[in-house]
């Protein structure tokens, strides 16, 4: 393996084996592709500095190792690269030289790599050496969306690959592209807006604030229905329109969140995001109180899922959520790499949510730890060497026991917050530990709805056993998902009925049996 020696600074583990070892082939892939620029893979005719991937990665990247001086240096190098109408190349340094470059995600790399590197480290001079590049990009975005502020038409990425996409055109996601693009005009010139007030400019400032609120109100109009629907209805969009406050009042965002957990439901916990979409989706289910969902989804091993290649030997992070079939063959698709970073950026979130290791403050000066524990975890821990020194936050639950330790660097603080805690507690420098008891889960009620039946792991499971044994899906938890889509808020007396097309069926008889007998197994 061949990589540029950069410093480790991050590290993370788990009491879950395959979850370790998809954030070992996380940081693997990581070291291969980070070759002086930050390439799309170290194999094949490519090797190539594609912006977008870097651009969804640089969170995870500024924490595993200290790559500030690498990203800085091919900032440059975009900058310098960059068109006199603010285009970005789709790869840096550009050997592609297409005639003025525009996609949304990947020209954003402009704005949004050195804002993340300005959050990790606190370094100021990345903003002051980047502003004209990242007003550049946006003064770019804003006349392709001319006065009706929606960058619609022309040629995108969009979420590329999407795991429902063809093999043979990995662009052809479910997110709508006029959707994506319209969401990452508002997204940038936002950051170009706070950059601007950090580096105390309040003319730029409020210039792109302004466009950005344009933006938003645009954005709300022509995709989002007041019953919070947003056009094209995927997993992304409604990823995007939460995490980047595109949503016009708090009632859209709650339906947005409830839509989004159930196309997460629908899909048996299975990914269904592309490149865009899939460092976002996690924390737009936590941040709708979705946490439990984000969960299954993350530890879903079926294909499409982060951890299905762990399951077939995977040792470095795939391109495509299928390069390798389940049957062992490979993706007919001509794009088919085994080592690609950008589809890992879902390890920023197990530091910040799983361990609960986050920065507050530009450059950790203060420290969010607010872990999200999960039945399926008995201990996570996160550790990583702040510009103020290591900081870390080790979890585990025993005997009905909460433990943490925490620590802080000199020079840094930490709002910590503990289970059932209401306010969090503030601690300064070095190594605190609680102990906490954790109030015992209550005992399930027997679940009222079919959306309660999917919620509850064990219940759920069975049914589909149940209906994969008696022949009625032999697709397995995909296809029951698919089909009960519909009737999530249904009784959960419904359930065998949208399980079993022919009602009359015995194999529905037989099945109905069977689920009459799990449920009764829950009942008090």
């Amino acid at each position: 393996m061949i990589g540029s020696d950069l410093r480790r600074t991050g590290w993370f583990s788990s009491s879950h084996e395959l979850l370790d070892r998809f954030h070992e082939n996380v940081v693997w892939g990581m070291r291969g592709n980070f070759v002086d620029v930050p390439t799309d893979c170290p194999q094949r005719d490519e090797r190539l500095g594609w912006t977008g991937d870097i651009q969804v990665f640089a969170p995870t990247a500024t924490f595993l190792f200290d790559s500030a001086g690498f990203l800085g240096s091919w900032l440059a190098d975009l900058a310098a690269e960059q068109e006199p109408d603010g285009s970005v190349p789709f790869v840096v340094p550009d050997v592609l030289h297409d005639p003025s470059p525009a996609a949304a995600a990947w020209g954003d790399a402009a704005t949004l790599v050195p804002w993340v590197m300005y959050q990790r480290t606190g370094d100021l001079g990345v903003l002051e050496r980047q502003l004209p590049s990242m007003r550049g990009w946006v003064d770019r975005m804003e006349a392709l969306a001319g006065p009706e502020r929606l960058w619609s038409g022309g040629w995108q990425f969009g979420d590329w690959l999407d795991p429902q996409a063809p093999p043979e055109a990995p662009g052809r996601a479910k997110a709508d592209p006029d959707v994506v693009a319209t969401a990452h005009l508002a997204r940038s010139a936002e950051v170009v807006a706070e950059a601007a007030r950090v580096l105390g400019r309040p003319g730029v400032a409020a210039r792109y604030a302004s466009l950005a609120a344009e933006v938003r109100e645009a954005f709300a109009r022509a995709y989002v229905t007041p019953a919070g629907r947003i056009l094209s209805d995927a997993q992304t969009v409604y990823a995007l329109a939460i995490e980047w406050a595109l949503l016009p009042g708090e009632r859209q965002r709650a339906a947005a969140g409830r839509r989004l957990a159930d196309l997460v439901r629908g899909s048996g916990f299975r990914i269904a995001t592309g490149f865009v979409g899939t460092p976002l989706v996690s924390d737009a289910l936590t941040s709708t109180g979705n946490v439990e969902v984000a969960y299954r989804l993350l530890l879903q091993t079926k294909c499409p899922s982060w951890l299905y290649p762990v399951t077939m030997g995977a040792t470095t992070i795939w391109e495509r959520w299928d390069s390798m079939l389940p049957d062992g063959t490979i993706n007919p698709g001509e794009m088919t790499s085994f080592n690609h970073y950008a589809l890992g950026a879902v390890a920023d979130w197990l530091h910040r949510c799983v361990a609960g290791l986050a920065p507050a403050a530009p450059g950790y000066r203060e420290i969010l730890v607010r872990p999200l524990p999960n039945a399926a975890l008995t201990r996570a821990a996160a550790r990583h060497v702040t510009p103020y020194g290591e900081a870390g936050v080790a979890w585990e639950r025993v005997d009905g026991r909460f433990r943490l330790d925490v620590r802080v660097p000199v020079g840094a603080t930490a709002r910590v917050h503990l289970p059932g805690g209401d306010e969090p507690v503030v601690v300064g420098h070095g190594v605190h530990e609680w102990d906490v008891a954790v109030p015992d889960s209550p005992e399930k009620p027997a679940p009222a709805t079919v959306r309660e039946v999917l919620d509850d792991p064990d219940i759920w499971s069975a049914v589909v056993a149940a209906a994969v044994a008696a022949g009625l899906t032999p697709g397995g938890e995909a296809q029951a998902a698919e089909r009960l889509t519909a009737y999530f808020d249904a009784p959960v007396a419904g359930l065998v009925r949208a399980l079993a097309p022919n009602h009359a069926d015995p194999l529905a008889t037989a099945l109905q049996r069977k689920v009459d007998a799990i449920l009764e197994s829950r009942r008090p």
